[in-house]
C-alpha cells in the first residue's frame, strides 16, 4: 500500500483521538455548565445515553492508565506513522498540531493520577447533576 494511505490514516486517528479526548473533557464541562446555568437546550447533558457513554469513556481511559497499557488509538496511529516512514510527527499540519495538543511526555504514573481524579469528578456529576430518567415526550 501507498506510505501516504497510512500517513492519511494516522492522521484520521489522531483526529478521532482527539475527539475523544474532547468528549471527556469537554462533556464534564457541558454537563457542569448545562446544569448550572439550566440553559434549555442544555437539557441533554443529563439523558442517561449522553451521561452513560461520558462516565464509560472515562472508565476506558483510568482502566488502560492504571494497567499500564497505552491508548489503542495510540497505538494505532504510531503502527500507521510508522508503515507511513514517519517516526514523528513531522508530517501534516494536522498530525503536526493535533499530536502537540494530546501527547506530553510524564511518568504513566502521573497519567494515571490524573485520569483517575477526572474520572472522580466524572462521578461526583451524578450525584450533585442527577441523569433524567424520563424520557422526552
Amino acid at each position: 500500500m501507498n506510505p501516504a494511505y497510512y500517513a492519511i490514516a494516522a492522521d484520521i486517528v489522531l483526529t478521532l483521538h482527539v475527539g475523544v479526548a474532547t468528549f471527556v473533557v469537554g462533556g464534564l464541562v457541558m454537563i457542569v455548565l448545562g446544569n448550572t446555568t439550566r440553559w434549555v437546550g442544555m437539557r441533554w447533558v443529563n439523558s442517561m445515553l449522553f451521561r452513560i457513554s461520558h462516565l464509560a469513556a472515562i472508565f476506558v481511559v483510568v482502566a488502560a492508565a492504571w494497567a499500564g497499557r497505552v491508548c489503542p488509538l495510540t497505538t494505532l496511529e504510531m503502527w500507521l506513522r510508522e508503515q507511513a516512514g514517519e517516526a514523528t510527527y513531522t508530517g501534516s499540519f494536522i498530525a503536526h498540531w493535533m499530536g502537540k495538543l494530546l501527547y506530553f511526555n510524564a511518568p504513566l504514573w502521573v497519567f494515571a493520577l490524573i485520569y483517575s481524579l477526572f474520572a472522580v469528578c466524572v462521578v461526583a456529576t451524578w450525584f450533585i447533576y442527577p441523569i433524567n430518567k424520563k424520557p422526552r415526550s
